[in-house]
């Protein structure tokens, strides 16, 4: 039986070849244990249509994500040297050169198994993953293969796991961003954030 990754508990770690900076090397998801959370985002494949437009994106802004202090692996079932081929073909050819974070290989299909994104058809579904320092599972969602995801939401929902964990007893409302108001964990405290924002509604 499949022990398979939930929220809260240790994600399933991996040691495989990354590509990275059109270099090729060992990435072990536990070596960030400690020291950084980690955004894995795993894709179907390289060229495919939906992927580079994310990957793209999440690698120019990676800024905002180094300011967060977490590390963006992606994790497709492509060999290494199809990272390689991939990551010095253009973007304008659906590539994705001047990638700033490391292409992990899934050959053999063990990750994406151990993570439980297999299709039937033998690819992987586009899941996210968000792990703190811990190494623990604290977010992750499943897409359909032709829908893309948002950076920003990634980021709000990153940002809102950092602050709860920093601040014990608040919680983040409906679309909190950093900065806005937050709420008591505790039901009856939470009470004072609903009269302060329902009380001029009779519903």
């Amino acid at each position: 039986m499949i022990d398979y990754p939930q929220i809260g508990k240790l994600a399933p770690n991996f040691i495989t070849v990354g590509v990275f900076k059109n270099k090729l090397g060992k990435i072990r998801l536990s070596d960030y244990r400690g020291k950084k959370y980690v955004l894995l985002i795993f894709y179907p494949a390289n060229f495919t249509p939906v992927a580079p437009t994310e990957l793209i994106e999440l690698s120019d802004r990676i800024s905002d994500f180094r300011k967060l202090s977490t590390q963006i692996l992606a994790v497709s079932i492509d060999s290494p040297f199809s990272h390689l081929h991939c990551l010095l073909s253009g973007r304008y050819d659906g590539g994705l050169a001047d990638l700033r974070f490391p292409l992990i290989s899934d050959l053999t299909k063990k990750i994406t198994i151990d993570y439980n994104l297999l299709t039937e058809d033998g690819m992987p579904f586009p899941g996210v993953f968000i792990i703190d320092r811990e190494g623990v599972i604290q977010y992750y969602t499943v897409n359909n293969l032709l829908c893309g995801r948002s950076i920003n939401e990634l980021l709000r929902i990153l940002q809102s796991i950092q602050y709860i964990k920093e601040n014990p007893g608040e919680a983040c409302p409906v679309d909190w961003k950093y900065g806005d108001q937050t709420i008591y964990s505790h039901p009856l405290k939470s009470k004072f954030y609903f009269k302060q924002l329902y009380s001029t509604q009779r519903v």
